[in-house]
């Protein structure tokens, strides 16, 4: 649910990309820093241990339009893509607000892809969320390769609850930020509808 901080004029939200490994998080959020300019952004952190090591949490607030008249920050995370790291991964979307699922559009990836989605679900679920509580946008990347599904398969394969989709190719950028700003206008339409709650510090 999205944090109210009233000391600083802010509403904050927190977006996670989430999928299977290697599928596109790190390198769609890398892309999105990259061309946010430096005024309204800060530091991109990655941490990474020899225990997991595919483990990034990658911190980058965004301050855009005003909401009820306060400041628009957004906070992006991604989940670790192992499915070993389960636990970490539900750490990382406690408070989620809205999910880009990014897809590995190869044809050797489904497999994977569909593990991540019930794994996904099942966290959210676990934690009383529902797709009718969160914002969703499938991002269905790696479009510029030869081996992969059509968009139709992948949504019927994956996208079950008809969610806004964008097809992608993190290393260019190309529909990255397609799935970015579909996401956070559907959060920042939650928040029309009365679902933020105030708070002292900042939302994370």
């Amino acid at each position: 649910m999205a944090l109210i901080n009233l000391a600083a004029g802010e509403i904050n939200y927190k977006i996670v990309y989430y999928g299977c490994a290697l599928g596109g998080k790190t390198t769609s959020i890398q892309y999105v820093y990259r061309k946010i300019t430096p005024q309204v952004k800060g530091k991109l952190i990655s941490i990474a241990t020899e225990e997991e090591r595919t483990l990034y949490f990658d911190f980058l607030p965004l301050t855009l339009e005003k909401v009820k008249g306060l400041k628009t920050r957004f906070h992006l995370y991604t989940v670790p893509g192992q499915p070993q790291h389960n636990a970490s991964r539900k750490l990382v979307i406690q408070g989620v607000d809205g999910i880009v699922f990014v897809a590995d559009s190869q044809l050797d990836r489904l497999d994977d892809n569909i593990e991540a989605y019930l794994n996904m679900w099942d966290n959210l679920a676990g934690q009383g969320d529902s797709h009718l509580d969160l914002g969703l946008v499938m991002q269905y990347n790696k479009r510029d390769l030869t081996d992969v599904f059509p968009v139709r398969d992948l949504d019927e394969l994956l996208n079950q609850t008809g969610s806004p989709a964008a097809e992608s190719c993190a290393l260019t950028g190309e529909g990255v930020f397609e799935a970015l700003r579909s996401v956070t206008k559907q959060v920042i339409a939650r928040t029309a509808e009365g679902q933020a709650e105030p708070s002292h510090a900042k939302g994370s």
